[in-house]
């Protein structure tokens, strides 16, 4: 296995894989800033693995499956490429995959090499029984995120006119569909991605800046057929990115724990 990624959601990661917790063998790290490879090899006295800072490197270390941790573009540049060799890979920057033109191109590239794309229920809960929901047709998806206004990205913040400063309650700073939510929030709203995956339908997005707020708070309802399904999840920001959810990282380990090893399988 391979990672693309050496930050917050990479490190741990590769904690997992060094504690054993996640039995997989890591071949190669890859980051534009080769040296966060290299400090957290170091850190957990990783052997073997190759440091690398372009993808051609790291496809010399020849891994059977490859993890995106890095960025929604990191996913445009690699992931086409990657799958074109035969290699699995696990997209967690999955808002990249709300892009149409790019969908397309890994649908079309993954039908060739039968290679495979695996998406980590990531900061969310529930997608198992939405994707069950979706065999009978999904009428309306809505996500409701708030976060601390420090987890935004101040220059976002003033192109939609939003004054930092005089934000002191929760402020709805962003209200409109999914694909343009993971475009002006690349880093906060990757969540959302995978819930239109699973479901089959755009979701609507409300985000909140909160400058009291402790957790990231995800709230979800997905109306069907079927069911009607409401969803609350209050995530612990991670210590090393406040954007990101300690929960994503848990839950892409989670989901290599399971690609790398035989078990039994819980959910749909």
């Amino acid at each position: 296995m391979a990672i693309i990624g050496c930050g917050a959601i990479g490190s741990v990661l590769i904690e997992a894989i060094a504690r054993g917790v996640v039995k997989c063998k890591l071949v190669a790290l890859m980051d534009i800033a080769s040296e966060k490879c290299s400090s957290i090899s170091s850190m957990h006295s990783l052997e073997g693995v190759a440091i690398c800072s372009d993808l051609d490197c790291l496809l010399k270390a020849s891994p059977t499956l490859v993890v995106e941790a890095a960025s929604q573009e990191a996913v445009k540049m690699y992931v086409p490429r990657v799958l074109e060799m035969g290699i699995d890979v696990v997209v967690l920057s999955v808002g990249a995959l709300l892009d149409e033109k790019l969908i397309s191109e890994i649908r079309k590239v993954m039908g060739l090499s039968k290679a495979r794309v695996y998406i980590p229920s990531g900061a969310i809960a529930g997608l198992d029984a939405v994707k069950a929901l979706s065999l009978t047709g999904i009428d309306r998806v809505v996500l409701k995120t708030t976060k601390n206004i420090r987890s935004f990205d101040r220059n976002t913040l003033r192109k939609l006119g939003v004054d930092v400063e005089n934000v002191k309650t929760k402020t709805l700073i962003y209200s409109g569909k999914a694909s343009e939510a993971v475009k002006l929030f690349p880093a906060n709203i990757n969540v959302v991605a995978a819930l239109a995956l699973a479901s089959g339908v755009e979701p609507n997005v409300e985000i909140y800046a909160d400058p009291m707020a402790m957790h990231n708070i995800h709230e979800i309802i997905v109306e069907g057929k079927a069911s009607k399904i409401f969803i609350r999840v209050e995530n612990v920001p991670h210590t090393q990115n406040p954007r990101t959810s300690y929960l994503a990282a848990l839950s892409a380990a989670t989901l290599l724990k399971k690609l790398c090893e035989e078990g039994v399988e819980v959910g749909t």
